[in-house]
């Protein structure tokens, strides 16, 4: 403990679009009742920190580090490997670090391919010499380093040991505030836990109906359906519109639910799920109410991007992981 009684905590934005940040700021005023009690250390989103001065600081200094972000270079890895050295719990903030996230879903590809359509390919782009970036260049100034790009995107528990996981993209501001809350009391769960969640899956804080009585023929995609002819009180999948909630974790607050969205399943499978995308799968198959096969391939065709579908979140972390020869 700090010689002024408060903790030290930091945060880290890796591979992620910088929401989960923004999660911790809307928790608004209580950040005040956050920082009175906690040192800020380190949070380059939001105060000029250097990573020279996490490299001054004591293996330890920091008591809690939410980093946030897949690993997808070299400069995501050092920070990864420096921020576990240096604090004393480490927490996968959000569903990027904790799952892969959105960037996880680059593995359906490879590093050649991507460098390919960036800057060769892309209609908005004019490189006629197909000058690639080098992760190392000499200027009349020095020699500048840029960080290496990898060709697979790793979740933060792939690189170092991690103590808590805290999902969501972002997660839910209330959700964070009870487990600052824990983190103050100093009774922490079991290291591995899964915190600012629930046990159950989103289904069954779900306000929608599950009736039953109506099974879907055809695939319905969410914005192009005439919401005039959609039942706002029945579950969506039962009116043929993919949602992720039977094999997602709860804790988000059902927001995407509560507007009229179906989940995404940012939240992440429960514990007794082994693969979030399968378990999908076999709840969508439990409610499509056809028995011809060839009917049955005419709906899953139906289905837009079923890897962005099944493991939008995931698929670093799924028995999948990656496309095979990339």
């Amino acid at each position: 403990m700090p010689d002024n009684g408060k903790i030290n905590i930091a945060a880290y934005w890796a591979a992620g679009c910088g929401g989960c940040d923004v999660s911790i700021l809307d928790t608004h005023e209580k950040l005040l009742d956050i920082v009175s009690v906690a040192n800020v250390v380190f949070w380059p989103i939001a105060v000029d920190f250097k990573y020279k001065d996490v490299e001054a600081f004591e293996d330890g200094f920091i008591d809690v580090t939410l980093f946030n972000g897949a690993i997808r270079n070299s400069e995501n890895l050092h920070l990864a490997k420096l921020l576990r050295k240096k604090s004393k719990v480490l927490v996968a903030y959000g569903a990027c670090s904790h799952m892969g996230g959105i960037p996880g879903l680059a593995n359906l590809t490879g590093k050649e391919e991507i460098f390919d359509y960036v800057y060769s390919k892309s209609p908005s782009t004019d490189n006629p010499e197909h000058i690639r970036p080098e992760t190392k260049v000499k200027v009349k100034e020095g020699e500048l380093e840029i960080p290496r790009f990898y060709n697979t995107v790793r979740t933060l528990d792939q690189v170092v040991d991690v103590d808590y996981y805290l999902p969501g993209c972002p997660p839910n501001p209330e959700r964070f505030l009870d487990v600052w809350n824990v983190v103050l009391s100093g009774k922490l769960p079991p290291k591995g836990s899964v915190v600012g969640a629930f046990p159950h899956a989103l289904c069954e804080d779900c306000p929608r109906e599950v009736r039953n009585d109506k099974k879907f023929t055809e695939v319905r995609r969410i914005h192009l359906v005439d919401h005039k002819t959609l039942d706002k009180e029945q579950c969506f999948l039962e009116q043929g519109i993919m949602c992720c909630g039977p094999a997602t974790r709860s804790g988000c607050g059902e927001r995407c639910i509560r507007t009229n969205m179906p989940c995404r399943g940012c939240y992440g499978p429960m514990d007794d799920v082994l693969d979030q995308g399968a378990k999908l799968i076999s709840s969508i198959a439990s409610v499509l109410d056809l028995k011809d096969e060839e009917e049955i391939q005419r709906v899953i065709d139906q289905i837009e991007d079923p890897v962005g579908t099944f493991y939008r979140f995931g698929l670093p972390v799924s028995l999948l992981r990656r496309k095979s020869g990339s």
